[in-house]
């Protein structure tokens, strides 16, 4: 035997390697199926309360009867760090503890303080995170008694109640002598 004879029979090479015919139709992405439960009622979330580009702080309590005093020291400290001269501290002390009181009047669990400034003006809101609670009209007779809370009210919502003040921070001009 001659050498081209072992090497058995000569076949063309391959090249280049053979590909599939390309598909004639390209593939779908599967459709969205229907939902399976109609909903006929749109229920939206409620708008939560935001406070920007200001100095903010939330404060969170047991509601017990210490509550109101501990909350009112505490947020007093916490605003005097805001750097307000003209802060009257025994109506912002006394205001806190109004809101607070009626809060835990409510009967939640927890009581949450979150305070706010913008221009001479610092936000005092306490959540009472009890549901259905309705609003006593004692404590805006006693908020609108301090001399520097500006405007007060609440907000009734499935999360609790909301009440809040305003209390204005800019020095009080003294009364000039006659």
């Amino acid at each position: 035997m001659t050498a081209p004879e072992a090497k058995g029979p000569k076949v063309p090479p391959s090249y280049p390697p053979k590909t599939p015919p390309p598909q004639k139709k390209p593939v779908e992405a599967p459709r969205p199926q229907p939902a399976t439960k109609p909903t006929t009622q749109l229920s939206l979330p409620r708008p939560r309360m935001h406070i920007r580009n200001r100095q903010t702080a939330a404060l969170t309590y047991r509601a017990d009867q210490w509550a109101a005093k501990k909350a009112a020291e505490q947020a007093l400290t916490t605003v005097r760090g805001w750097g307000y001269p003209g802060l009257d501290e025994p109506d912002l002390r006394a205001a806190v503890r109004f809101l607070v009181d009626a809060a835990v009047r409510d009967g939640g669990r927890r009581v949450s303080v979150h305070l706010g400034d913008q221009a001479d003006k610092i936000l005092v809101v306490a959540l009472s995170h009890q549901a259905g609670s309705l609003p006593e009209g004692n404590v805006f007779a006693e908020l609108q008694a301090l001399a520097t809370v500006e405007s007060c009210g609440d907000d009734l919502a499935d999360d609790g109640r909301r009440v809040w003040a305003v209390l204005n921070t800019a020095p009080r001009r003294r009364k000039p002598a006659a």
